[in-house]
């Protein structure tokens, strides 16, 4: 397996210290360099080229979304590039925010639940593959709040599509679909890319198309 080069940002000196040791302990990971703000952490992505980019959400000069900064600026100069940003703020406008230019190579997890090794190398090796992760805490968070959302697309979709993109939002595979609907896997797939087309992600992989359908349908006020 080809080890994953990091670059890792993070202001808070006994995070960074941390989560740089965290890195350091997998043969499967190396880090590149360390930053404790978005200008630092441009240099240093321009300098070394790394694999995935771990980020804080708020670092200096502004404090406020520099994490979300840094990925956009990753979609566009590098795109190739993953990034798994670390938050302390479930709240759902900064998940979506970042998945907004897509959510290929792009995962949002929470400081208090990265436990350990695991979990943020499964992370990394996910957006390394253009994967996408969602931390499930911020995900319940997105179904509380989608009162307060405002409408998307999902009014074009057909009642069955509306049904079956209810329970993708439960986790459920094709499979599981079919038999909690009682019809064809294949019916439940035809629904499925036209619930992608209707949404605009025909381009996405898979996994991708899933994960920004689901968060169109939790950000709905009229979704479920």
């Amino acid at each position: 397996m080809a080890v994953i080069r990091v670059a890792l940002a993070e202001d808070n000196v006994l995070l960074r210290e941390g989560i740089s040791r965290i890195i350091d302990a997998r043969d499967d990971l190396e880090l590149v360099g360390t930053a404790c703000d978005l200008p630092e952490l441009l240099d240093l992505i321009q300098k070394e080229e790394p694999d995935v980019v771990v980020t804080d959400i708020r670092m200096p000069p502004t404090g406020t979304d520099e994490g979300i900064q840094a990925a956009s600026w990753l979609r566009k100069h590098r795109p190739q590039v993953g990034v798994v940003v670390l938050s302390q703020f479930t709240a759902p406008a900064y998940a979506l925010a970042l998945l907004e230019t897509g959510s290929a190579g792009r995962a949002y997890l929470l400081k208090e639940r990265v436990a350990g090794v695991n979990e943020l190398a499964q992370a990394i090796h996910t957006v390394a593959q253009a994967g996408s992760m969602i931390d499930p805490v911020v995900v319940d968070e997105l179904i509380q709040a989608r009162s307060t959302r405002r409408t998307s697309d999902l009014s074009w979709l057909t009642p069955r599509e509306s049904e079956i993109l209810g329970e993708m939002a439960q986790g459920k595979s094709n499979a599981a679909i079919a038999s909690s609907l009682q019809v064809s896997e294949r019916a439940v797939e035809k629904h499925t890319n036209s619930i992608f087309s209707k949404l605009g992600l025909t381009e996405e992989k898979e996994v991708n198309r899933r994960v920004k359908a689901v968060l169109v349908y939790l950000s709905d006020p009229g979704g479920g």
